[in-house]
């Protein structure tokens, strides 16, 4: 007897924990006086109910590439100008290569030492004297270095969307990664769609130029640009319209957004928004020795290759500020301090697929979903009731319990639900009778073979309860798949499963024993279970 009360009282504390979780889901509870008193996790709804965008992304892996492999090129020129080998400038050879010629024969063995200690990841592919006492070099790639790169620009493309999403103020966004180079990204509640895209696939890669004074802009445009140069485009605004006006800069990059600390909307003595920035220590430094080397000189500020703007520098600028110009509306304004603070993409990143659901939509799929999920409960009471009679009811009342437990662990883990994941519930509705049939046609069997009832009730759920956990086992095993290569919509389904599994084998085999052994201790002599 001291047995089953400990039992009943831990069912009855799981039952009281499942309840206090599920009541803040319920708006009217979470608004009223009680709400204040439970806890603060919500059971959190899906891109197909809730409403919002579907993104697929695709990220151009070969442009991070053949950028990590130029910058690779600068760091080689630069490390070899300071042991006094004189390299011409590194040129990027496809995607994977680039080349660049030693300018005295004599110092090859200097440069193979060179390559080998911090240029390990390239492979020399060609090394040919072309007969004037230099020396020309082609350098690969690796299959590891490159395997590392596509890796890690994927990592890098993944959190600097999820950063720039979460200052977007996207309550439970869904950010993957997903096979061919591609996230998924799903917002739900957002109903912009336009301004999400621009925020998320905005490369934001920021650049500090020299403007070319010398430069002849008219012959640039037509085709002639100053070796060393480049032709950029200064973006100004004119009313609703968009001006933009040639310009000649320098293709040397003297600082880049790596060195962004903060970013944020200011505005000037006219009400006009701009972007303020903040640079590291090392970014201060350099900001502070161009414009010291450079006075009265124009700096152009290039984002995503368009120059927003190229001041003329002053004096020398210290304290590792500078600011983003280019009459900006409070909105663009933010939208740019929000992408540069979160970094920019490692790589190019377009949108291949892009989809919408309205909040009636969700709002329908949630009606008929919790529809389909009443009658189908509905006639499984019916059933069992019928069938099993009593035994039956407290089947029916198991599968109440069960749908609760699924909702707490799902508010409880932070769980999403989903259309998929209603589908979940109510297969596991069925898969819950399972288990109970399961230990009521044993307890049958031992009653035909003629074991007392005690006998029966014992025997019947110690055999039934292994076969249970083996059936359910691989059950599980088979949505924890689904949720590790799944995408949304498939992991919510297995999420609800899973729950529906674990509460199922809880209720069946713990809280419907303590039924039958509160009626054995209270049953009068020869009464037969109604089963």
């Amino acid at each position: 007897m001291g047995s089953l009360r400990w039992r009943a009282m831990l069912a009855a504390f799981v039952i009281v924990l499942a309840l206090i979780y599920v009541l803040p889901s319920i708006p009217s509870v979470r608004n009223s006086s009680l709400g204040a008193l439970l806890p603060s996790d919500e059971i959190s709804l899906g891109l197909d109910l809730k409403g919002g965008i579907h993104l697929t992304l695709g990220v151009d892996l070969d442009a991070a590439l053949a950028n990590a492999i130029t910058s690779m090129g600068q760091d080689l020129r630069l490390e070899a100008r300071e042991k006094k080998i004189l390299v011409l400038r590194p040129r990027l050879v496809g995607t994977r290569q680039f080349e660049f010629a030693l300018l005295k024969k004599e110092q090859q063995e200097a440069l193979d030492s060179l390559l080998r200690d911090r240029f390990s990841n390239m492979d020399v592919t060609a090394r040919e004297d072309t007969g004037n006492g230099q020396v020309r070099y082609v350098l690969t790639a690796t299959e590891s270095y490159i395997k590392y790169l596509e890796d890690l620009t994927m990592d890098q493309a993944l959190k600097t969307i999820r950063n720039r999403i979460d200052q977007f103020g996207v309550a439970e966004p869904d950010i993957r990664k997903q096979q061919g180079n591609r996230i998924i990204v799903q917002l739900p509640g957002l109903d912009d769609p336009k301004r999400a895209i621009n925020i998320i696939g905005r490369t934001a890669h920021l650049e500090f130029k020299m403007v070319d004074e010398t430069a002849d802009v008219q012959a640039a445009v037509a085709g002639t640009v100053p070796a060393e140069s480049e032709l950029a485009y200064l973006q100004d605004k004119r009313g609703a319209s968009d001006v933009k006006t040639p310009i000649v800069v320098k293709s040397e990059v003297v600082l880049t957004g790596e060195y962004i600390t903060d970013a944020n909307v200011q505005f000037d003595s006219y009400g006009q928004a701009y972007v303020g920035m903040n640079f590291n220590a090392r970014g201060a430094r350099i900001f502070e020795e161009v414009t010291g080397a450079n006075i009265k000189k124009r700096l152009a500020i290039v984002l995503d290759g368009t120059v927003h703007s190229a001041p003329v520098i002053q004096d020398r600028i210290g304290g590792g500020r500078a600011s983003i110009t280019g009459q900006f509306s409070t909105e663009e304004a933010h939208d740019l301090a929000v992408v540069l603070r979160a970094g920019s993409l490692p790589a190019p990143v377009t949108i291949l697929e892009e989809r919408s659901v309205g909040p009636s939509l969700g709002q329908e799929s949630i009606d008929k979903g919790m529809m389909a999920a009443a009658i189908g409960g509905l006639m499984v009471v019916l059933f069992m009731s019928i069938y099993y009679r009593r035994a039956g009811l407290i089947a029916s009342f198991e599968i109440i319990l069960d749908v609760i437990l699924i909702l707490a662990g799902m508010a409880a883990f932070g769980a999403t639900l989903t259309l998929p994941g209603i589908a979940g519930i109510i297969l596991t509705l069925g898969m819950a009778v399972d288990a109970n049939v399961l230990i009521y046609e044993r307890i049958r069997e031992e009653l035909r073979h003629g074991e007392s009832v005690a006998a029966a009730i014992n025997n019947g759920f110690a055999r039934a309860t292994q076969t249970i956990v083996d059936s359910n086992l691989t059950t599980i095993i088979a949505a924890v798949i689904l949720y590790q290569f799944g995408t949304g919509p498939v992991r919510g389904f297995a999420v609800t499963l899973t729950l529906g599994i674990l509460a199922s084998m809880f209720t069946a085999i713990f809280v419907s024993r303590i039924f039958f052994d509160a009626w054995l201790a209270r049953r009068q002599p020869g009464t037969q279970p109604s089963i």
